[in-house]
């Protein structure tokens, strides 16, 4: 028996929605494209603002100035070859102490440029004229060039002699003979603060003879042939302003720290010094010749260095010998041969970055410790200085300072928004430059762009200590290369 089909039938209306229900669900479709699409341009709109905003930075007007209190680094090694480094005019330095009156920017300025014809000048007389007999010449070197120890530099103090005695040294990378003035002074010495190392007190001082092999090393060191005095090797500074050192080339021990000792480190004991050298007591060489203390300890250190130079005057660095302390992030440019210069640290600058404007740029650059402000060729400080003022519109251009022609009035504000600054060297290494290495703080509401240019293009570009600021900067002599890591020296 067949069943009849049970099924209730489908109604018409029942098999298809409603003319309103297409309506509505159109509707509802609709407003879902409208919604995704506001929340994608506001994504985009917030993509945006947050890429414009990574351009630029907001910083107080007062931390581009010092303060009157000592902030030490606590990232320093005490045990393994690592020294507290200075600024000379801070209140961490005990030269600061002593001086009634501060040292004006218009002068470390001056100064400072003195330093670059000086660097200038030693290049151009090693690939011209080779170098000359201590007696006659006017060869000049690229660091301590007199006037050059007041500008902006950065002090450390080692140990040297049997008992030891601490000397507050210039760190320099660029010169390599190590001195000191010593007693007694045959002809003048220059005003110290520390007490004057004496050879005599000491019972590992000996002095380094005219016909040994390390004597033949001076020429290299100094830009001057040596000289001979009772057998005793005669060491000769001399530079364009007329300042010099010489004395006897020695051998001596030195502390860096309490478990770092060196014997027989070779050194300049300055016996006739002349010049304003400021209170520091000579000078420790830290470039690449043989005779820098980086070659020196070679054996012990593996001919690598590093250092962080303060934010501030007000703050402290460290200046550490061997890998001890090196960050992890790290990312390494090669170093460059010079055939003009063996002391000099060469790089490959590739490019510079201001906000979102990239300058290309190809130039050999020096990597200096002794010099303030960075130093462009003319055509790339150009592109810099017309880049920056056109991002910097909104606060009033004031008369330019020596060296320094893109300075603004802030006098009528407490921060100020500028743009971001990256340098740019060879194997795709970029270096951020912290806000007080693209400002520099003349006055309390003076502030000027912090680099400058080249008269032409056969000046050498350095990388001056301003912009170095913050930065740790390794020297790995071993294996050719310069690393930078910007993670602050505190």
């Amino acid at each position: 028996m067949v069943k009849k089909d049970e099924r209730k039938p489908v109604l018409k209306s029942e098999m298809a929605p409603s003319n309103s229900t297409i309506v509505f669900l159109s509707y509802c479709f609709l407003l879902v494209l409208i919604v995704a699409g506001k929340r994608s341009a506001i994504e985009i709109s917030e993509a945006k603002a947050d890429a414009v905003a990574h351009h630029y930075q907001t910083v107080k007007l007062s931390s581009f100035l010092s303060s009157s209190i000592c902030s030490p680094s606590t990232k320093r090694d005490k045990k393994y070859g690592s020294l507290k480094v200075v600024h000379k005019h801070g209140p961490c330095s005990k030269f600061s102490k002593n001086i009634e009156k501060p040292i004006t920017m218009e002068k470390i300025l001056t100064h400072d440029q003195s330093r670059v014809d000086a660097i200038r000048l030693r290049l151009t007389t090693i690939t011209t004229t080779g170098k000359k007999d201590i007696k006659t010449s006017m060869a000049t070197m690229p660091v301590t060039s007199g006037t050059l120890f007041n500008s902006g530099n950065y002090i450390v103090t080692v140990g040297m002699g049997t008992p030891k005695k601490d000397l507050s040294l210039i760190m320099d990378t660029g010169s390599d003979l190590t001195w000191t003035q010593c007693q007694p002074c045959s002809s003048s010495c220059y005003s110290q603060q520390d007490p004057m190392f004496s050879p005599s007190l000491s019972t590992t001082y000996s002095n380094i003879s005219c016909a040994s092999p390390e004597c033949a090393l001076l020429p290299l060191a100094t830009g001057n042939m040596p000289g001979c005095r009772s057998s005793t090797c005669v060491y000769g500074i001399e530079y364009g302003d007329g300042s010099y050192s010489v004395g006897q080339f020695a051998k001596e021990k030195l502390t860096l720290s309490k478990n770092e000792e060196l014997e027989n480190f070779m050194f300049g004991c300055g016996q006739s010094n002349e010049g304003d050298y400021g209170t520091a007591t000579g000078l420790l060489g830290l470039g690449s010749g043989k005779l820098s203390i980086v070659s020196q300890t070679a054996k012990k250190y593996g001919k690598v260095f590093s250092y962080c130079l303060p934010s501030t005057d007000s703050d402290s660095g460290y200046l550490t010998f061997g890998k001890s302390g090196i960050s992890r992030n790290v990312k390494y440019t090669p170093l460059l041969t010079s055939l003009r210069s063996s002391t000099f640290f060469n790089v490959e600058m590739v490019s510079m970055t201001i906000g979102s404007t990239r300058i290309a740029m190809r130039s050999s650059m020096i990597m200096d410790s002794g010099t303030v402000i960075t130093r462009l060729p003319p055509k790339a400080y150009l592109a810099l200085r017309n880049t920056f003022r056109a991002e910097m519109t909104q606060y009033p251009l004031t008369k330019p300072l020596s060296i320094l022609d893109t300075c603004y009035d802030l006098s009528n504000h407490t921060d100020v928004r500028m743009p971001t600054i990256s340098m740019g060297f060879g194997q795709n290494v970029n270096v951020g430059i912290q806000p007080q290495g693209g400002l520099i703080a003349t006055s309390r509401y003076k502030m000027c762009l912090a680099f400058a240019g080249n008269n032409d293009d056969s000046e050498p570009s350095i990388y001056g200590n301003v912009q170095q600021m913050t930065t740790q900067i390794v020297y790995d002599l071993a294996a050719g290369k310069v690393g930078f890591s910007t993670e602050g020296c505190a």
